[in-house]
């Protein structure tokens, strides 16, 4: 005959024995995943866009002419910022500086780049002074040796988005004369010396 108290602590033995943990094995199917959001089209536009906030352009000379060089177009301060070096000009003389509608230098005088940026059908004029072109900028200033330090500002432009103001893919040229910021539509700029294509970087 058992004694009584074995009797009496079994079914407790038991009762706890069901309220322990788990030893049976977990299977991927037990195991709950967060869902990953796809990225929309969108978002990897945008991404490019704010990669493409910098381009490049290579001036070549046309025909007859030995002005070239090389510039930088950089998003800053709402603006465009175009740096870098043109050399081949007339020394000590200014020169008129601008962004065309057309990245096409194919042209021997560069007409084909067309006439100036001006996607919204404004007046030309100087670039932070009232209407102008998106595509218009200050003068170069050549030094004794025919060469300008460029550091000029593209006024409503921008960089790589595909807006109607995006340079990307436009044409930049360098005139023998300077801008007089008033005569229509090109500020009686005079002949084509140079012509680049911009490129995002």
């Amino acid at each position: 005959m058992r004694p009584i108290h074995t009797l009496f602590l079994a079914p407790a033995i038991l009762a706890l024995a069901a309220c322990g943990p788990s030893t049976e094995p977990t299977t991927d199917a037990d195991v709950t995943t967060p869902p990953v959001a796809p990225v929309t089209p969108a978002e990897v536009a945008g991404t490019a866009a704010v990669e493409a906030q910098v381009a490049t352009a290579m001036l070549e000379p046309t025909e007859g002419n030995e002005t070239r060089g090389e510039l930088r177009f950089e998003a800053a301060n709402g603006h465009v910022r175009v740096t870098g070096q043109v050399t081949g000009l007339t020394p000590g003389a200014e020169h008129g500086f601008h962004v065309h509608e057309t990245g096409d230098c194919s042209a021997p005088d560069a007409t084909s780049a067309g006439g100036h940026f001006n996607p919204g059908d404004s007046a030309h004029g100087r670039a932070g002074q009232g209407e102008h072109h998106v595509g218009d900028s200050d003068n170069l200033v050549a030094n004794d040796e025919g060469v300008a330090e460029v550091d000029r500002e593209l006024h409503g432009a921008t960089i790589g988005d595909g807006a109607a103001s995006d340079i990307v893919g436009k044409g930049v040229i360098v005139h023998a004369d300077a801008d007089d910021y008033v005569t229509q539509p090109t500020g009686n700029a005079g002949d084509r010396l140079a012509c680049g294509v911009i490129g995002a970087e």
